[in-house]
Protein backbone atom coordinates (compact mmCIF):
# COMPACT_ATOMS: atom_id res chain seq x y z
CA UNK A 1 0.00 0.00 0.00
CA UNK A 2 1.76 3.12 -1.43
CA UNK A 3 -0.01 5.60 1.10
CA UNK A 4 1.05 9.84 0.21
CA UNK A 5 -0.11 12.99 0.30
CA UNK A 6 -2.77 12.48 -2.16
CA UNK A 7 -4.46 9.01 -0.50
CA UNK A 8 -7.61 9.37 0.95
CA UNK A 9 -8.76 8.43 4.37
CA UNK A 10 -11.82 6.36 5.58
CA UNK A 11 -13.03 4.53 8.81
CA UNK A 12 -15.21 3.02 10.89
CA UNK A 13 -17.00 5.00 13.32
CA UNK A 14 -18.30 2.66 16.49
CA UNK A 15 -17.78 2.00 19.85
CA UNK A 16 -16.56 -0.32 20.26
CA UNK A 17 -14.18 -1.36 17.17
CA UNK A 18 -11.48 -3.07 18.31
CA UNK A 19 -13.29 -6.64 16.76
CA UNK A 20 -13.99 -5.09 13.35
CA UNK A 21 -12.82 -6.44 10.40
CA UNK A 22 -13.78 -3.27 8.05
CA UNK A 23 -10.39 -2.27 8.21
CA UNK A 24 -8.94 -5.60 6.78
CA UNK A 25 -11.97 -5.80 3.76
CA UNK A 26 -12.14 -2.14 2.57
CA UNK A 27 -8.21 -1.75 1.97
CA UNK A 28 -8.15 -5.14 0.26
CA UNK A 29 -11.07 -3.87 -2.32
CA UNK A 30 -8.83 -0.49 -2.69
CA UNK A 31 -5.70 -2.77 -3.63
CA UNK A 32 -7.79 -4.95 -5.69
CA UNK A 33 -9.60 -1.83 -7.77
CA UNK A 34 -6.69 0.28 -7.65
CA UNK A 35 -7.91 3.08 -5.41
CA UNK A 36 -5.50 5.26 -3.71
CA UNK A 37 -6.99 4.67 0.15
CA UNK A 38 -6.63 3.96 3.26
CA UNK A 39 -8.88 2.58 5.76
CA UNK A 40 -9.08 2.70 9.68
CA UNK A 41 -11.30 1.84 12.68
CA UNK A 42 -11.81 4.65 14.81
CA UNK A 43 -13.45 4.26 18.41
CA UNK A 44 -15.80 7.38 18.60
CA UNK A 45 -17.97 7.77 21.89
CA UNK A 46 -19.35 10.78 20.60
CA UNK A 47 -20.61 11.42 17.34
CA UNK A 48 -20.60 14.96 16.74
CA UNK A 49 -16.61 15.23 17.74
CA UNK A 50 -16.49 11.95 15.17
CA UNK A 51 -18.70 14.77 12.04
CA UNK A 52 -16.10 17.37 13.40
CA UNK A 53 -13.22 15.18 12.36
CA UNK A 54 -14.88 13.83 8.97
CA UNK A 55 -14.76 17.84 7.89
CA UNK A 56 -11.58 18.76 9.82
CA UNK A 57 -9.81 16.26 7.87
CA UNK A 58 -11.58 15.72 5.09
CA UNK A 59 -11.78 12.23 6.03
CA UNK A 60 -13.92 10.60 2.41
CA UNK A 61 -16.36 8.00 3.65
CA UNK A 62 -17.20 6.24 7.12
CA UNK A 63 -18.98 2.88 7.83
CA UNK A 64 -21.16 3.50 11.01
CA UNK A 65 -21.79 0.72 13.58
CA UNK A 66 -23.42 0.82 17.08
CA UNK A 67 -24.36 2.72 18.55
CA UNK A 68 -24.53 5.51 16.25
CA UNK A 69 -26.46 4.86 13.28
CA UNK A 70 -29.19 6.81 13.95
CA UNK A 71 -27.61 9.85 16.27
CA UNK A 72 -25.61 10.02 13.45
CA UNK A 73 -28.27 11.05 10.96
CA UNK A 74 -29.19 14.79 12.36
CA UNK A 75 -25.59 15.74 11.95
CA UNK A 76 -25.32 15.38 8.13
CA UNK A 77 -26.41 17.31 5.16
CA UNK A 78 -28.48 15.23 3.31
CA UNK A 79 -29.69 12.06 3.81
CA UNK A 80 -30.20 8.94 0.37
CA UNK A 81 -34.47 8.59 0.71
CA UNK A 82 -33.93 5.47 1.58
CA UNK A 83 -31.88 5.61 4.72
CA UNK A 84 -34.61 8.47 5.37
CA UNK A 85 -37.39 5.90 4.85
CA UNK A 86 -35.26 3.52 6.84
CA UNK A 87 -34.44 5.94 9.89
CA UNK A 88 -30.55 4.40 10.20
CA UNK A 89 -27.13 5.65 8.55
CA UNK A 90 -24.63 3.09 8.22
CA UNK A 91 -22.60 5.02 5.31
CA UNK A 92 -21.32 7.98 5.01
CA UNK A 93 -19.85 9.67 1.68
CA UNK A 94 -17.93 13.13 2.19
CA UNK A 95 -18.49 14.88 -1.49
CA UNK A 96 -16.74 17.84 -1.71
CA UNK A 97 -17.46 18.57 2.25
CA UNK A 98 -20.99 17.61 1.87
CA UNK A 99 -21.85 14.67 4.06
CA UNK A 100 -24.57 12.26 2.69
CA UNK A 101 -26.16 9.15 4.76
CA UNK A 102 -26.81 6.11 2.95
CA UNK A 103 -28.15 2.41 4.41
CA UNK A 104 -26.76 -0.73 3.09
CA UNK A 105 -27.58 -3.09 6.34
CA UNK A 106 -31.08 -3.63 4.20
CA UNK A 107 -29.30 -4.73 0.92
CA UNK A 108 -27.13 -6.56 2.54
CA UNK A 109 -29.01 -8.69 4.56
CA UNK A 110 -31.27 -9.61 1.72
CA UNK A 111 -28.72 -10.78 -0.58
CA UNK A 112 -27.22 -13.06 1.96
CA UNK A 113 -30.62 -14.92 2.85
CA UNK A 114 -31.52 -14.71 -0.50
CA UNK A 115 -28.58 -17.20 -0.95
CA UNK A 116 -30.36 -19.86 0.96
CA UNK A 117 -33.93 -18.77 0.98
CA UNK A 118 -36.89 -17.37 -0.33
CA UNK A 119 -38.18 -14.03 1.57
CA UNK A 120 -41.77 -13.04 -0.32
CA UNK A 121 -44.75 -14.25 2.26
CA UNK A 122 -42.33 -16.17 4.93
CA UNK A 123 -42.71 -15.16 8.61
CA UNK A 124 -39.77 -13.67 9.59
CA UNK A 125 -38.46 -12.54 13.05
CA UNK A 126 -36.69 -9.68 13.65
CA UNK A 127 -34.70 -9.20 16.57
CA UNK A 128 -33.91 -6.37 18.54
CA UNK A 129 -34.68 -2.92 17.03
CA UNK A 130 -31.66 -0.61 16.80
CA UNK A 131 -30.63 0.72 13.57
CA UNK A 132 -29.65 -2.89 12.21
CA UNK A 133 -33.14 -4.06 12.76
CA UNK A 134 -34.63 -0.99 11.30
CA UNK A 135 -32.95 -1.15 8.30
CA UNK A 136 -32.85 -5.25 7.64
CA UNK A 137 -36.87 -5.29 8.74
CA UNK A 138 -37.35 -2.65 5.65
CA UNK A 139 -35.29 -4.51 3.42
CA UNK A 140 -37.17 -7.92 3.97
CA UNK A 141 -40.55 -6.15 3.80
CA UNK A 142 -39.78 -5.01 0.68
CA UNK A 143 -39.11 -8.50 -0.54
CA UNK A 144 -42.43 -9.37 0.73
CA UNK A 145 -41.55 -10.60 4.06
CA UNK A 146 -43.60 -10.63 7.33
CA UNK A 147 -41.94 -9.21 9.46
CA UNK A 148 -42.78 -9.99 13.61
CA UNK A 149 -40.40 -7.56 15.55
CA UNK A 150 -39.21 -9.11 18.94
CA UNK A 151 -37.02 -7.22 21.56
CA UNK A 152 -36.28 -7.04 25.06
CA UNK A 153 -37.17 -3.65 25.47
CA UNK A 154 -41.23 -3.28 24.88
CA UNK A 155 -40.93 0.68 24.17
CA UNK A 156 -38.25 0.34 21.60
CA UNK A 157 -39.75 -3.03 19.62
CA UNK A 158 -43.14 -1.38 19.76
CA UNK A 159 -42.38 1.56 18.44
CA UNK A 160 -40.16 0.47 15.64
CA UNK A 161 -43.31 -2.04 14.62
CA UNK A 162 -45.38 1.05 14.76
CA UNK A 163 -43.56 2.50 12.25
CA UNK A 164 -43.04 -0.70 9.93
CA UNK A 165 -46.72 -1.50 10.04
CA UNK A 166 -45.56 -4.99 12.12
CA UNK A 167 -45.91 -7.03 14.56
CA UNK A 168 -44.38 -6.88 18.16
CA UNK A 169 -43.79 -9.50 20.27
CA UNK A 170 -41.37 -9.29 23.52
CA UNK A 171 -38.49 -11.20 23.54
CA UNK A 172 -39.74 -13.37 27.11
CA UNK A 173 -42.53 -14.60 24.96
CA UNK A 174 -40.76 -15.41 22.13
CA UNK A 175 -41.54 -19.68 21.43
CA UNK A 176 -40.28 -20.18 17.56
CA UNK A 177 -42.94 -20.96 16.13
CA UNK A 178 -44.85 -20.17 12.77
CA UNK A 179 -41.61 -18.26 12.31
CA UNK A 180 -39.56 -19.23 9.28
CA UNK A 181 -36.50 -16.92 9.16
CA UNK A 182 -34.94 -15.52 12.00
CA UNK A 183 -32.52 -12.68 11.98
CA UNK A 184 -30.32 -11.55 15.34
CA UNK A 185 -29.68 -7.54 14.87
CA UNK A 186 -28.10 -8.24 18.38
CA UNK A 187 -24.64 -7.93 18.98
CA UNK A 188 -25.34 -10.89 21.02
CA UNK A 189 -22.66 -13.54 20.75
CA UNK A 190 -20.15 -11.02 19.29
CA UNK A 191 -16.56 -11.74 20.64
CA UNK A 192 -15.28 -11.61 22.98
CA UNK A 193 -18.84 -12.22 24.31
CA UNK A 194 -19.11 -15.97 22.54
CA UNK A 195 -21.21 -17.23 25.14
CA UNK A 196 -24.33 -15.42 24.67
CA UNK A 197 -26.69 -15.86 22.51
CA UNK A 198 -30.55 -13.76 22.00
CA UNK A 199 -33.07 -16.73 22.04
CA UNK A 200 -32.89 -20.17 23.75
CA UNK A 201 -32.13 -23.53 21.83
CA UNK A 202 -35.22 -24.90 22.54
CA UNK A 203 -37.08 -21.69 20.39
CA UNK A 204 -35.32 -23.14 17.19
CA UNK A 205 -37.67 -25.07 15.26
CA UNK A 206 -35.97 -27.84 12.64
CA UNK A 207 -36.21 -26.12 9.30
CA UNK A 208 -36.05 -22.68 10.34
CA UNK A 209 -33.60 -20.24 8.81
CA UNK A 210 -31.50 -18.74 11.51
CA UNK A 211 -29.41 -15.53 10.55
CA UNK A 212 -27.33 -13.61 12.59
CA UNK A 213 -25.47 -10.49 11.30
CA UNK A 214 -22.43 -10.96 14.10
CA UNK A 215 -19.27 -12.01 11.62
CA UNK A 216 -16.65 -12.59 14.91
CA UNK A 217 -17.05 -15.20 15.49
CA UNK A 218 -17.79 -16.99 12.23
CA UNK A 219 -20.15 -19.44 13.96
CA UNK A 220 -22.27 -17.85 17.08
CA UNK A 221 -23.58 -19.70 19.97
CA UNK A 222 -26.91 -18.69 18.18
CA UNK A 223 -25.64 -20.66 14.66
CA UNK A 224 -23.95 -23.66 16.38
CA UNK A 225 -27.31 -24.35 18.22
CA UNK A 226 -29.41 -24.01 15.43
CA UNK A 227 -27.23 -26.13 13.16
CA UNK A 228 -27.68 -29.29 15.73
CA UNK A 229 -31.26 -28.11 15.81
CA UNK A 230 -32.05 -28.45 12.20
CA UNK A 231 -31.97 -25.28 10.89
CA UNK A 232 -30.69 -23.85 7.63
CA UNK A 233 -28.16 -20.87 8.97
CA UNK A 234 -26.61 -17.92 7.62
CA UNK A 235 -23.50 -16.12 8.66
CA UNK A 236 -22.88 -12.82 9.16
CA UNK A 237 -20.07 -12.77 6.94
CA UNK A 238 -22.80 -12.72 3.58
CA UNK A 239 -24.02 -9.74 4.93
CA UNK A 240 -21.00 -7.73 6.13
CA UNK A 241 -18.94 -8.37 2.46
CA UNK A 242 -22.58 -7.57 0.77
CA UNK A 243 -23.28 -4.19 2.58
CA UNK A 244 -19.42 -3.47 2.49
CA UNK A 245 -19.62 -3.75 -1.12
CA UNK A 246 -22.06 -1.75 -1.77
CA UNK A 247 -20.24 1.01 0.46
CA UNK A 248 -17.05 0.52 -1.30
CA UNK A 249 -18.93 1.81 -5.07
CA UNK A 250 -20.03 4.90 -3.18
CA UNK A 251 -16.60 5.50 -2.35
CA UNK A 252 -14.59 4.08 -5.39
CA UNK A 253 -16.80 4.35 -8.64
CA UNK A 254 -15.75 1.12 -9.10
CA UNK A 255 -17.39 -2.37 -9.00
CA UNK A 256 -16.81 -3.83 -5.59
CA UNK A 257 -14.30 -7.12 -6.25
CA UNK A 258 -16.70 -8.94 -3.72
CA UNK A 259 -15.18 -12.37 -4.02
CA UNK A 260 -11.41 -10.64 -2.79
CA UNK A 261 -13.39 -8.91 0.36
CA UNK A 262 -14.96 -12.30 1.64
CA UNK A 263 -11.79 -14.22 1.14
CA UNK A 264 -9.84 -11.40 3.09
CA UNK A 265 -12.80 -11.64 5.59
CA UNK A 266 -12.40 -15.27 6.06
CA UNK A 267 -8.72 -15.20 6.12
CA UNK A 268 -9.13 -12.72 9.15
CA UNK A 269 -11.23 -14.72 11.24
CA UNK A 270 -9.26 -17.87 10.89
CA UNK A 271 -5.95 -15.58 12.71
Amino acid sequence: MNINTRTSLYGVFGNPVSHSLSPAMHNAAFRQVGHDGVYLAFEIREIEAGITAVRALNIRGVSVTIPHKISIMPLLDHLDPMARKIGAVNTVVNQDGVLTGYNSDGLGAVAALKEKTEIAGQSVAVIGAGGAARAIAFGVQAEGGNVTIVNRSADKGERLAKDLNADFRPLSEFSGEDVRILINTTPLGMTPNVDATPVPADKLEPGMVVMDIVYNPLETRLLREAGARGCTTVDGVAMFVYQGAFQSELWTGQKAPVDVMKQMVLDALKK
